[in-house]
């Protein structure tokens, strides 16, 4: 790398010279530079055989539906993704491109594929030929999908408005345009203001052929930043650059909403070139870019390189098969290498998390890690066939951790968005690291991953104690508490690895936290409150305790204990009957909707991550024909090569990592294990082609079927439902016999296994309790699963109750106070603690709801507006009463006549999800319940665009006044208004105490 680095720069210098003196010398060095460039990126020649696997990849897949992808030019884990844009906004809108629209706004050089947040679309270009005007989204043209082209590396339609067909071919770091004019007054629009919120940008006409610019926006990444250095092939005749589309004299132009329009002189020859390099760090590392990778201006040379760099990285798994899987199996591999992305300049510079510029010249680095979806299937596929690039983004993770001072969670474009849960860099370094792949510090590794285990971020300072979540403490806390679970034990066995005899217990006790969340009486995990299961329990309600699930699409996420799990359940056959019932249940969903929850098979939800495992724990009970079954039906149901032909978001490659997979007949169930779970094979032949030069080679006998009966290893039987790295890694023979249909018993396989075990792990105890409120007294009864247990509680409720007393029998409480219990082995050991919080009412105290609030914010009912338990900043924690679309109003009986000095009620205003303060809320009294007088009216002083959640108290002013009835008033915001995301969208009314005194 410091050898190509050294050449590099000589070979820059000796450019600008040659130049000057001799083209001939300057071609000669450009080419040297193209060939040393592309023998950087691409690497050494493969010692396998490059095909063509490029006319099987549909980039139009997942192009519909909600797939979110983009069907531009991109180049293998590339920097720069040029592809047209068609949509602004929307959640289909999330790739730029959606295949319903029929307007072109533009192209853009950055694209992600397959998120469910909008981002990207930087530096728009759009060529045009009319008249000189004001530029404004009227340059959009329409398009018809008949003249659009997508291969591998290559784009190109027809824009119908100006008669131009336009073609796009990339390098890592730049993108390459062809434009072909067929009317007069020809140009290019340059938008830095298209898409996301621009917080800073310039624009330079540097001479008659060269632009550069920068452009730093906020989206779902909040600091952004891209350089650009645009190179046209033909001089600009003309060229205006605008400022709130308003000409601006000058060379050089700053603001927020920026654009140039360049025109050319009318010629013979209508096709032009432009190049454009992208950087992170600089314009001048746009320009190197530029220069080392595209020197010269050949647009047919730059498509035939990305597409050999396509050729060569999807050559690295041969398959036969028929066409359909064909097709869906190299377009789903195509998908597998759009990201990560390249993230650092040809000089090694890159941009940090801390925004600093730094350089890395051993090393490329990467951006876009979509890890709470990829840790489960991409990256352990790229793991096993590309160790080198792996081992770049696990050296990524520790720049982030040295810059940032955590491991990545959703990264993108340096900036770190905590899009999803958990702390899933984790079990890719591990995984990577117990799979060969070492060129990075382990030991640091170690430290970094602990580092992320024991922040204090999203509730981990109280799961590291208390060894699960709670809503009180973090929504989507059963979610949380099975992802931080699997975390944890990954560390645990990094550790055990390095024999850290301090840090394997810790870790491994943390990994069995998900069993505080295990109800033995409905055979769920189940979310608690205050010590108890929250209820009701419904177990396909989708709402806050899950992340973009319900109980069903969570309950089988525990990869690294599945044997202790089933014991759980009352053994294997329970088990088995469980999941038996995951894929038969009723499909129907309650609760919040949740666009994500798509591709279901009963309550099997394929279109979501949290699922993709659970069609392969069939082989775990000894039914792999099961697995057989549903992981064939499952791609045969869930992919098509069409452009709706995803079943959800194709998740920055997760979605068709799983298909490549279950496609070769095999699943990494659990990521740090050594296992490769058996499912059924699609190919008749596969061969995996490994750096180490070996080849897996995988073949199926007999006719078309799901089913198999027999398998051999290097033609011996096998008698395994599962393989194991250390039989693969240097190569092997791997054949699966087909039959017609799978007799349940036969053959009996050796079943996969994984087992953690820790003989001081207690669960902690749990409270049955009526409610968390009361207004007399109320009878605490507690509780816990296993036998040999003593509990333990106090309470505050008397002084003489605040030492742990041993619980013998249920015991009432009759005064606000809080109760604490813990669990204690005969052998020893203590469970962590509960802690539950009971509320006294006032006894004569009524409240009648006039409203309907929100099945899913219900905050416990009607009396949740007077209990004393008051809502924070977090409304999914489920202490908020929400209505949507509609205004609140209720009346507070206070039981007699009395003094009021004051009436307050509490809003939380939240506006990114929708959820506004009333303008106004005005409150009423009344001595009969009839007869009501304004007491007063008071307006919101909070401005509606304030971007962070807010808790607004309106509260009265006035002289005390005598009243038994208090009237609440308070009308819905409305409508979403023009600035928001969402405009024209009902807005939520979210509520919580009504206090008087």
């Amino acid at each position: 790398m410091r050898f190509q680095f050294i050449i590099r720069m000589f070979l820059n210098k000796a450019y600008h010279l040659s130049l000057k003196k001799n083209i001939l010398i300057a071609l000669v060095l450009c080419l040297l530079q193209s060939a040393l460039w592309f023998s950087a990126c691409v690497g050494q020649k493969p010692e396998y055989k490059i095909r063509n696997f490029s006319q099987y990849v549909m980039p139009m897949v997942g192009t519909g539906g909600h797939g979110h992808t983009f069907p531009g030019a991109a180049y293998p884990f590339g920097m720069v993704q040029l592809s047209p844009d068609t949509r602004l906004d929307g959640w289909d809108g999330c790739s730029g491109y959606h295949h319903s629209d029929s307007l072109i706004y533009g192209f853009t050089h950055t694209h992600l594929s397959g998120t469910g947040c909008l981002d990207y679309g930087d530096i728009l270009i759009m060529p045009f030929s009319q008249k000189y005007e004001i530029p404004n989204t009227a340059y959009a043209s329409s398009f018809n999908h008949a003249t659009e082209l997508a291969t591998p590396g290559y784009y190109s339609v027809q824009l119908n408005k100006h008669n131009i067909k336009a073609e796009l071919t990339v390098t890592p770091r730049t993108g390459m345009h062809r434009y072909t004019y067929a009317m007069d007054n020809n140009g290019i629009l340059i938008d830095l203001a298209h898409r996301d919120e621009v917080l800073d940008s310039w624009i330079e006409l540097v001479n008659d052929t060269v632009i550069r610019g920068y452009r730093n926006s906020k989206s779902w990444a909040t600091d952004q930043r891209i350089y650009f250095y645009l190179i046209s092939s033909e001089p600009f005749d003309k060229s205006f650059i605008y400022r709130n589309d308003s000409i601006m004299d000058g060379n050089r132009l700053e603001g927020k909403n920026l654009k140039a329009a360049l025109y050319f002189k009318n010629k013979n020859n209508k096709q032009v070139l432009f190049k454009v390099g992208i950087s992170g760090v600089s314009c001048n590392g746009a320009l190197l870019n530029l220069k080392t990778e595209n020197p010269l201006w050949n647009f047919d040379k730059i498509k035939e390189q990305a597409a050999l760099a396509w050729n060569t990285e999807l050559s690295k798994i041969e398959i036969e098969a028929d066409q359909q899987v064909m097709n869906n199996f190299y377009t789903a591999f195509y998908h597998c290498m759009i990201h990560p992305n390249l993230n650092n300049d040809v000089d090694g510079s890159y941009r940090g998390r801390d925004m600093n510029v730094y350089a890395d010249k051993q090393h490329n680095l990467y951006t876009v890690f979509s890890l709470w979806d990829t840790y489960r299937a991409l990256h352990p596929l790229l793991t096993l066939i590309d160790k080198k690039r792996t081992g770049d983004f696990i050296n990524t993770f520790l720049h982030q951790y040295e810059e940032g001072k955590l491991l990545p969670v959703w990264e993108l474009s340096s900036n770190e968005t905590f899009c999803m849960i958990g702390f899933h860099s984790v079990p890719v370094i591990v995984d990577a690291y117990f799979k060969d792949v070492t060129s990075f510090d382990i030991n640091k590794a170690l430290a970094a991953a602990k580092q992320s285990a024991d922040t204090t971020l999203y509730g981990r300072y109280f799961f590291n104690s208390n060894l699960y979540l709670s809503n009180a403490i973090e929504h989507e806390s059963v979610s949380k508490t099975l992802e931080y679970s699997y975390d944890n034990w990954c560390i645990a066995q990094l550790a055990k690895r390095m024999h850290s005899m301090r840090d394997t217990p810790i870790y491994t006790k943390r990994s069995l936290s998900y069993r505080n969340l295990f109800d033995y009486k409905t055979k769920f995990i189940r979310g608690r409150d205050n010590g108890s299961w929250h209820t009701p329990f419904i177990p396909s309600e989708v709402n806050n305790y899950y992340t973009e699930a319900n109980a069903w699409q969570y309950h089988f996420y525990v990869p690294h204990d599945i044997t202790n799990f089933m014991k759980m359940h009352g053994g294997v056959g329970a088990f088995a009957a469980k999941l038996d019932s995951l894929f038969t249940a009723p499909m129907a969903l309650k609760g919040r909707q949740q666009a994500d929850i798509t591709g279901l098979i009963g309550q099997y939800a394929h279109g979501n991550e949290p699922s993709h495992h659970m069609a392969y724990l069939f082989n775990y009970v000894g039914q792999s024909y099961k697995t057989q079954y549903y992981t064939n039906r499952i791609c045969k149901e869930m992919y098509n090569p069409q452009p709706d032909g995803l079943c959800g978001n194709e998740d920055c490659g997760q979605m068709s990592a799983w298909y490549v997979w279950s496609a070769l007949g095999m699943y990494p169930v659990c990521p740090g294990s050594n296992q490769y779970v058996f499912g059924s094979p699609l190919v008749n032949k596969a061969v995996i082609n490994l750096e180490n030069g070996e080849q897996i080679e995988i073949n199926t006998k007999g006719d078309a079927s799901p089913y198999w009966n027999k398998v051999t290893l290097n033609k011996k039987i096998y008698g395994s439902s599962y393989i194991t790295y250390e039989d693969v890694k240097n190569g092997c023979q791997l054949t699966f016999n087909r039959c017609d249909s799978m007799d349940a018993t036969k053959p009996v396989w050796n079943r996969p296994f994984s087992e953690t075990n820790d003989s001081t792990f207690i669960e902690v105890p749990i409270f049955e309790v009526a409610s968390r409120t009361f207004t007399d007294s109320m009878l605490v009864t507690i509780s816990h699963p296993q036998k040999d247990i003593e509990l333990y509680y106090m309470t505050t409720e008397r002084p003489g109750m605040r030492m742990a007393r041993k619980y013998t029998k249920p015991f009432y409480i009759d005064t606000t106070c809080e109760v604490n219990a813990f669990a204690k082995s005969t052998k020893g050991p203590f469970s962590a603690a509960i802690k539950g919080e009971f509320n006294e009412l006032h006894k004569n105290r009524k409240i009648k709801i006039m409203s309907e609030y929100d099945s899913q914010y219900t905050s416990g009912g009607d009396m949740a507006l007077i209990d004393g338990i008051h809502g924070d900043k977090e409304f999914r924690k489920g202490n908020w009463q929400g209505y949507f679309g509609k205004k609140f109003e209720a009346i507070l009986d206070l039981g007699k006549v009395d003094t009021i000095h004051s009436v307050s009620a509490t809003f939380l205003h939240d506006q990114s999800p929708w959820i506004m303060a009333p303008k106004i809320v005005a409150y009423e009294v009344s001595q009969d319940g009839s007869n009501f007088t304004l007491l007063e009216e008071i307006q919101n002083q909070l401005p509606d665009t304030i971007s962070v959640p807010t808790v607004v108290k309106f509260q009265t002013t006035g002289n005390p006044i005598f009243g038994r009835f208090i009237k609440v008033n308070a009308p819905n915001f409305g409508k979403l208004p023009s600035w928001h995301l969402s405009k024209g969208e009902n807005s939520w009314l979210f509520i919580d105490e009504i206090e008087i005194k």
